[in-house]
């Protein structure tokens, strides 16, 4: 069994000065994650968030469903 690496990837939108996050992807199909981590830190803490959840959060930003405080 071959174990598969989170290939990590940084927004386009991302381009502000480095207040970023990174996710994994393509764990998602295979695992039911998707591995989150701070882009300036990219030896720190992952955060695993279960696939439904994550895609649930990404539709709620495309939807204007949280405010920019």
């Amino acid at each position: 069994m071959k174990t598969e690496s989170p290939r990590w990837f940084t927004s386009s939108y991302s381009a502000n000065g480095g207040n970023c996050v990174e996710v994994a992807v393509n764990l998602a199909a295979s695992y039911d994650l998707v591995p989150v981590r701070d882009s300036k830190v990219v030896d720190g803490p992952v955060v695993g968030v279960r696939a439904t959840a994550f895609s649930a959060f990404v539709a709620g930003v495309q939807a204007g469903t949280f405010s920019a405080a």
